[in-house]
């Protein structure tokens, strides 16, 4: 559902429920204080629909798995809560301060409902600080996740988003395919978008483009997850961590030092530049590769061809063969702060074989 119609709705919803505790009211106060009281019930209508609409308003970042997850730690709080009232705290509270305490009756019941409400205020805050982890320990083989059938979330950054290659990796089907992007994540790219400096303008487009592809792929889902960080000074790189552990999700970037931050804190996060880097072909000494020969080198001799993925190599005593595809044999590599230089000999069996 799109964010437009989804707040149409919303707002058809708070109508509804408008008229409806608006006629509540005024069938209420018609029944008990007749015709000349409608306007009574009209009010208490509006001021009832007005005062859960503004909690509604309050709580608007506030999801189904908020909801789920404090109703257990309240129901968990007002069971120990229970437990100590089998224990006779209150009589023991009675029997040691009796010349205090003169109303056995009023005395329990107040102490029970500091006791209840205490427990289930403290077990709803502690369940909604707790992560998805510590459900599992308290519920064995039962978590608190979305739907497995897109698979994890997939958490982007807006560096991987602005690289581009997203919906090409996720069509090979090596991700999973139920994408979440975070709110500030889409602001900041639409703020790039309308930069007045080319380069960041061009980034921001080709973000939004990537997004715009991704949502038109048939079995990729696109979320935006609109949580807020804990404190204004929360940085991007922790805003993302905190939303990671809150829906339990890996996240994606092509960011070294996100990668390093995330890992520290033992969060599940994929580098796209070490995919890339682990899919490259293995160029060693020795190794024999088909390669086409595209231009000269620095020495007149010479002839370059590149790999698919992007790697140069040099080979000796190739300028006459430029333009054709030849047998090489690497001879030696060196690693520079550019990428690995290759140097190669024409592959002399292949030659006499031909």
């Amino acid at each position: 559902m799109s964010n437009f119609s989804k707040s149409a709705s919303l707002n058809v919803a708070r109508l509804i429920y408008l008229l409806v505790c608006v006629c509540a009211g005024i069938a209420l106060a018609y029944n008990l204080e007749g015709s000349s009281y409608i306007w009574v019930g009209t009010v208490g209508g509006l001021v009832v629909a007005s005062f859960f609409m503004l909690v509604e308003s309050l709580t608007k970042t506030y999801t189904i798995r908020g909801f789920s997850t404090g109703t257990f730690g309240l129901l968990v709080g007002l069971f120990c809560a229970w437990l100590l009232t089998r224990l006779g705290i209150s009589d023991l509270l009675m029997l040691l301060f009796s010349d205090v305490i003169t109303e056995k009756v009023n005395f329990t019941l107040a102490f029970d409902t500091v006791l209840f409400s205490s427990f289930g205020f403290l077990g709803t805050v502690i369940a909604l600080r707790s992560s998805q982890d510590d459900f599992a320990v308290v519920i064995p083989y039962v978590r608190f996740r979305q739907d497995r059938s897109m698979g994890r979330p997939l958490l982007l950054d807006g560096d991987v988003i602005m690289d581009g290659r997203i919906p090409a990796v996720l069509k090979s089907g090596f991700l999973d395919r139920n994408i979440v992007v975070p709110r500030f994540v889409l602001d900041e790219l639409q703020v790039m978008s309308n930069s007045p400096s080319a380069g960041r303008r061009q980034r921001g487009q080709r973000g939004l483009e990537c997004l715009e592809t991704l949502q038109e792929l048939k079995d990729v889902r696109v979320s935006i997850h609109d949580s807020k960080a804990e404190s204004s000074d929360d940085s991007h790189v922790a805003h993302l961590l905190q939303i990671s552990s809150i829906i339990n999700a890996q996240i994606l970037t092509t960011d070294d030092n996100l990668t390093k931050v995330a890992r520290l804190q033992r969060i599940d996060v994929l580098n796209l530049n070490d995919i890339n880097e682990a899919l490259k072909p293995k160029v060693e000494v020795g190794s024999r590769l088909s390669l086409p020969l595209v231009r000269t080198g620095k020495d007149d001799h010479q002839g370059v061809g590149y790999l698919p993925d992007g790697t140069m190599i040099v080979v000796n005593q190739a300028v006459s063969k430029i333009g054709t595809t030849q047998t090489v044999t690497v001879i030696s590599t060196i690693n520079t702060t550019g990428g690995m230089m290759v140097f190669a000999d024409l592959d002399e069996s292949a030659e006499s074989s031909n």
